[in-house]
């Protein structure tokens, strides 16, 4: 019986000679700063905001919608006119100043100017009552942007609470609450507007009087009273499906064990988690609730005479379309710059902000 002897053993190649070196190539500069830095900490709003900030159309619409705010609070301060008031020089109201076209002077502002005197140039005309149109299509603009927000937060708040709690409970509360739903969401905004800007007109018509509420007027009241009553609905279906969701995670099931109460597990555990979609809705509803306001205003049913509104401008201007039609293309433009800005806005906020759709 032979005996083994390591010695005769075949001897083995190391394990260096045995890779092909042709095969690897070597690794760059920036490969090799990836393994030596390790990736900074971040949080879900940062890394949602530098998403965004990388989105052209998102930092464009941002800008657009800067500018526009910086005007509608900054012009009024500086043009010398008023929106309700008629063009005046010394003093005395210039009749002549009617239906003008934009950067032109009347024959009273045409002898101040021969005279020394400075005159604030008509931006976008005047209208056919002497009143500067520039200055009537900016505060149209603010009545319109403080309209969207204001419904806005009406959307948020009221949408937030409901889905949240019809969510969380669940069962037979969850049903009788998206019945409810279902039935306000069966409701034509447009004939809820008429009805209760006819009731509040005969009910708070007269009691309004002297009030700060009678410079906003009943269709404004019953316009922000149905975003109230309607359009909600959209944000608590979103809320609470994605609470039904989240509510049988193990962190929500540990918080209950713990004996946490069901106001703080929706408010530190499955609200935050639901941030992205609360963002972008609420994104997304400003822009929508812009446009009812400006169609109701075309169609009489919004902002009240003497103060502007896009939707109001469009509608006077309708009247002499062919005659003059910058009249039209003005608050038309701010229509569409503005709901357009926030439509990509939210566009660019649901991309940065909802993660099925990140990479």
């Amino acid at each position: 019986m032979s005996s083994y002897d390591p010695s005769q053993a075949p001897k083995k190649r190391p394990f260096s000679l045995q890779i092909d070196v042709a095969q690897f190539e070597m690794a760059t500069d920036e490969e090799k700063a990836q393994h030596e830095t390790m990736r900074e900490s971040t949080t879900f709003f940062r890394d949602g905001m530098r998403k965004l900030f990388k989105n052209p159309l998102a930092v464009g619409s941002m800008i657009v919608l800067v500018l526009l705010l910086i005007t509608i609070l900054v012009a009024p301060l500086i043009v010398p006119y008023t929106y309700s008031g008629m063009v005046t020089v010394n003093g005395k109201r210039d009749k002549s100043a009617k239906n003008m076209p934009p950067f032109t002077y009347s024959q009273m502002e045409q002898q101040a100017i021969d005279e020394g005197q400075y005159i604030f140039p008509h931006i976008f005309g005047t209208d056919e009552l002497c009143r500067d149109y520039f200055i009537r299509v900016v505060y149209g603009a603010r009545v319109s942007l403080a309209v969207g927000f204001f419904a806005s937060l009406i959307v948020l708040v009221i949408g937030l609470l409901y889905g949240s709690i019809s969510g969380y409970v669940g069962g037979r509360t969850d049903l009788i609450m998206m019945r409810i739903v279902d039935v306000i969401y069966s409701l034509p905004d447009t004939l809820m507007v008429i009805l209760l800007s006819v009731v509040l007109d005969q009910v708070l018509g007269q009691s309004l009087q002297g009030t700060i509420l009678a410079s906003i007027g009943t269709n404004m009241l019953s316009m922000f009273t149905v975003f109230g009553l309607l359009y909600w609905v959209g944000m608590a279906r979103l809320v609470r499906g994605q609470i039904l969701t989240i509510k049988n995670n193990e962190y929500v099931l540990a918080a209950r064990a713990m004996g946490a109460k069901p106001g703080r597990i929706i408010r530190k555990h499955i609200l935050p988690n639901c941030m992205s979609v609360i963002i972008i809705s609420t994104a997304l509803q400003i822009p929508s609730a812009i446009f009812t306001e400006s169609f109701l205003s075309f169609i009489g049913l919004g902002v009240q005479a003497p103060m502007p509104s896009l939707g109001s401008l469009a509608n006077a201007a309708r009247q002499a379309l062919q005659a003059y039609p910058y009249k039209m293309v003005f608050p038309a433009v701010g229509i569409c710059l503005i709901v357009l800005s926030f439509n990509l806005l939210g566009d660019g906020l649901r991309d940065a902000f909802d993660p099925k759709l990140r990479k």
